[in-house]
């Protein structure tokens, strides 16, 4: 599928009514929630992806109308393909190549234009680790500076998806070893308000010590456990035994 509009239609024609109910109400599209307003055709994940494989050469302007797309699918749908063509440029011949960099470089320049209409947890968490996380460790036209400015752009919006973008991308860096923008975000974040923040802080804290380091997620909790929100702190030692799980809620309420 070259263009948007087959793209949409395939989708469409696999819609399922049923579907579509769970979904808006999984996704908390009701009034005064965090997803109002969205609209789903009732298509679970794996056909979309398999629409999403049918597009992987789809060109940059088709892509655009994907995202810009009133439905949730259709917008996955364009992320999956950016996150497909992506990894197509990451491979070992290529990873040094300065004709993939730039390409590598601009895909991410694309996604990161187009952030306001990855507009759900699970637009940003199948999309930002695998295209702006991995990038954030690969060689680049950009500086590890100029990387950073980028997502604390993000981290800085008043925009809910563009935060957990600047946080959920941080597992791309985990992958390859790289704790940094974990904790950097993750002490930006550690106040919001919202849930879903409270979750991601939580998660990429996990990560960070089952990929990383225990002990630098345990220097964490360390000096921030009395300060984490309850889902944060709970998400953060989830892999913990329950021994020590015990010893972080309770050094939490102590301090």
């Amino acid at each position: 599928m070259k263009t948007a509009k087959e793209a949409i239609a395939a989708m469409g024609a696999m819609a399922d009514e049923k579907q579509r109910e769970v979904l808006m109400r999984f996704f908390k599209t009701g009034k005064g929630e965090y997803g109002e307003g969205d609209k789903f055709l009732g298509l679970k994940v794996p056909k979309t992806r398999s629409v999403a494989a049918e597009c992987k050469d789809m060109p940059r302007e088709e892509i655009e109308q994907l995202l810009q797309s009133e439905w949730h699918e259709a917008r996955l749908c364009g992320l999956l393909v950016l996150v497909s063509q992506f990894n197509k440029l990451c491979s070992k011949r290529l990873i040094d190549n300065k004709e993939a960099m730039k390409k590598r470089d601009s895909l991410i320049e694309f996604y990161v234009a187009n952030t306001e209409r990855a507009n759900n947890w699970d637009l940003v968490d199948l999309s930002a680790p695998k295209t702006l996380g991995y990038w954030l460790t690969m060689p680049s036209c950009y500086t590890d500076d100029e990387k950073m400015a980028l997502v604390d752009r993000l981290a800085e919006s008043d925009n809910l998806w563009k935060k957990r973008i600047s946080m959920v991308c941080t597992w791309g860096s985990l992958q390859k070893g790289n704790p940094a923008y974990t904790l950097r975000y993750a002490e930006r974040h550690l106040h919001h308000p919202h849930d879903l923040m409270h979750k991601a802080v939580g998660w990429m804290l996990r990560e960070m010590g089952k990929r990383v380091s225990i002990e630098l997620l345990r220097s964490f909790l360390d000096m921030h456990a009395s300060e984490m929100p309850r889902t944060a702190l709970r998400y953060a030692i989830e892999k913990m035994d329950e021994r020590e799980r015990h010893h972080w809620m309770e050094y939490g309420r102590e301090k």
